[in-house]
């Protein structure tokens, strides 16, 4: 890094500038920036951008794999929690970059935005965003090593903190080609450094079922929880959609399947349908999973639609008088994974995830229009099998507008008025402004009390709602408590969902800290990820933390949110000067045992509270863990119970 002292001229007069001059601006070289501004490459500090880290590097292989050069990845989580990446592709170049003067290898680890990503000769279609890759993942590591295998050589090098710390050498001889990349995460970096086998083992399968001709193995060799996989999945994407399906009943025997390279774009997808009303489409470019969708999920859902209204019309199904199907009905119980390959992927959206290129929309429905065209006319029996749940799931949407214009009938909200429970705040600008889903009428009405009105609205709900897993949306908005809750937010669900319409950008889920608490918080959470999963990649929703525990000792009193916090209070007054007496320690089970004065303190005042903002990282993970606590199937419930029984603390019993 160079840094000039900015110098003060002792001919001229400060002009109320304070200095600041161009010798004030500071140049940071090389990968300090990544350093001083880590979260502006990974996201965070925290476990989602340890976890980027691995990512990263094992992009670079996946993108050999793409090119067609390697067919083997192995990843190694060691004792010391260091990561290993070996692959068998081509090896990073080692000879002279023409304008950097250094081997190509250390040009890829110590400069931004240098790859062999950026040269389409070498990459047809990568998965990097923005090029940043493996030299990010240097620049945060407390060190990193690379072995390079090429030219029947073995070369090495090593970095400590993006710097190159041993010149690239030669310490024997190489049998094949591949690259080696050992690093471990920088602790001065990262508020977190222990690495998530689950969290690693989702991605690495999600890149397996997408490059069908790879093979990964995940190791973990730390004390306690030794484990390896391999994942392979001759199948590709026909076995992704077999896995997503989980222990639903599908409604015909195969996935519908489709590869065709058009116009230089790789479009392949798998469809299959089961008896359920949840719609699971899951979207890749280049590996990168899509999940603010894109051009290529428009073209996908456009030609769904048209191609079964087509059919349905063409085959008698759907009479001409008849309603049309819309694109929500026939995504009803649709479990599919679309990947596209493109030269030059743009990404565009709140997480540049989402693909901005028009030419894809096109490519991408034709493709689709022929192969479920084709597909219906060799199999009509599966063709009928599926527009007839279309046509069921169109009857009960238009069942459930007739019902939800009687409700705005009746209530009035078709002058735009609000729930006569919802306690609404003054603030009209949503940015501004908080909206608490209380549980129980005696919480709503301490929350009430203690909120701070200008900005924070509450709204009270009896008793516990719907599961929207289980239910189609007729039945989702004849409950009186889900119809409350759509209408004080403003978004409206499903196709008529507007984002920008929403009334408050803090939605916060605040229940008891018991068990019936817990599911009221699941059964809420499974209706927003279902109906209004864009107020999750929003970040509209937060679970508030109210404390668990109420030390006290004389006038000394403290909140603890866990068992070993609430120790420490008791420890701290027992041995402080509280006074005499005994310390008393108040459990509590529900919201409506504090005042209002403390629910402010503790849950609700933007200064002391304590918020968990919903994340949804991994949507593959979220729509199985919700099939598998919300849905029908009883057995893989009670796998996940008896699994996870173990790490349950504070149960009510």
């Amino acid at each position: 890094m160079a840094k000039a002292k900015p110098r003060a001229s002792k001919d001229k007069k400060d002009k109320g500038n304070g200095d600041y001059q161009a010798d004030s601006i500071q140049v940071l070289k090389g990968l300090e920036a990544v350093r001083r501004r880590p979260a502006m490459y990974i996201g965070s500090v925290s476990g989602r951008g340890l976890h980027h880290l691995v990512y990263e590097v094992v992009d670079n292989s996946v993108d050999e794999a793409l090119a067609g050069y390697c067919t083997q990845i192995d990843v190694t989580i060691h004792a010391d929690n260091a990561i290993t990446v070996v692959d068998n592709g081509r090896g990073i170049p080692i000879d002279i970059h023409k304008t950097e003067k250094k081997p190509g290898v250390e040009v890829a680890l110590t400069v931004l935005h240098a790859g062999g990503k950026f040269d389409k000769s070498t990459y047809k279609v990568s998965g990097g965003l923005h090029g940043v890759g493996v030299s990010v993942v240097n620049a945060l590591s407390e060190k990193l090593e690379v072995w390079v295998d090429r030219d029947g050589k073995r070369h090495y090098m090593a970095f400590e903190r993006g710097e190159t710390k041993k010149k690239l050498e030669v310490i024997g001889k190489a049998k094949g080609t591949g690259t080696t990349v050992w690093f471990k995460p920088d602790t001065k970096i990262f508020t977190e450094t222990r690495f998530d086998y689950a969290t690693i083992a989702t991605r690495l399968r999600e890149l397996a079922f997408l490059n069908k001709a790879l093979t990964i193995t995940l190791k973990d060799e730390r004390k306690g929880q030794q484990k390896e996989e391999t994942f392979f999945y001759k199948g590709g994407l026909a076995e992704f959609v077999k896995h997503l399906l989980g222990n639903r009943k599908s409604l015909h025997p195969k996935p519908i399947v489709f590869e065709t390279t058009r116009e230089g774009v790789v479009v392949e997808g798998a469809i299959q349908y089961d008896d359920g009303y949840n719609d699971n489409t899951f979207s890749f470019v280049n590996n990168i999973n899509t999940h603010e969708g894109g051009t290529h999920l428009t073209g996908f859902r456009s030609a769904l639609t048209r191609t079964i209204n087509e059919w349905a019309k063409k085959d008698g199904l759907l009479k001409k008088e008849e309603f049309t199907l819309t694109g929500d009905d026939v995504r009803e119980g649709l479990t599919a994974v679309l990947h596209v390959k493109v030269k030059d992927p743009q990404f565009e959206g709140q997480t540049k995830t989402k693909l901005g290129n028009s030419e894809v929309e096109g490519i991408v429905k034709s493709v689709v229009n022929d192969a479920l065209g084709d597909f219906f006319d060799k199999s009509p029996s599966v063709a009928r099998t599926i527009i007839a749940k279309a046509v069921s799931a169109a009857r009960a949407r238009e069942a459930a507008r007739k019902a939800r214009e009687l409700v705005r009938k009746k209530s009035g909200l078709e002058g735009g008025l609000l729930p006569g429970k919802l306690a609404d705040c003054s603030v009209s600008d949503p940015k501004l402004t908080e909206l608490y889903l209380v549980e129980g009428d005696s919480a709503g009405g301490s929350a009430k009390q203690g909120r701070d009105r200008t900005f924070q609205a509450i709204l009270p709900l009896r008793g516990k709602i719907l599961n929207v897993q289980k239910a189609r949306i007729d039945k989702i908005l004849s409950n009186e408590e889900i119809r409350t809750i759509i209408t004080a937010i403003g978004t409206g669900v499903g196709e008529g969902f507007t984002l920008d319409d929403a009334r408050y950008h803090k939605i916060i889920i605040m229940t008891d800290a018991d068990v019936d608490g817990a599911h009221i918080r699941t059964l809420l959470l499974t209706f927003f990820y279902k109906e209004m999963k864009f107020l999750i990649d929003a970040g509209y929703i937060y679970i508030a933390q109210p404390p668990l525990y109420r030390v006290a000792k004389g006038k000394e009193e403290f909140y603890a949110y866990e068992e070993k916090e609430r120790d420490a209070y008791v420890k701290r007054l027992n041995n402080g000067e509280a006074g005499h007496g005994t310390v008393l320690i108040q459990r509590y089970k529900g919201l409506g045992e504090m005042n209002p004065d403390q629910l402010r303190n503790t849950t609700m005042d933007p200064a002391r509270r304590t918020l968990l903002k919903v994340t949804m990282e991994d949507a593959f993970e979220a729509s199985q863990l919700f099939e598998t606590l919300m849905g029908d199937e009883v057995e893989p419930r009670r796998k996940f119970i008896e699994e996870n029984a173990k790490f349950v603390r504070n149960l009510d019993v």
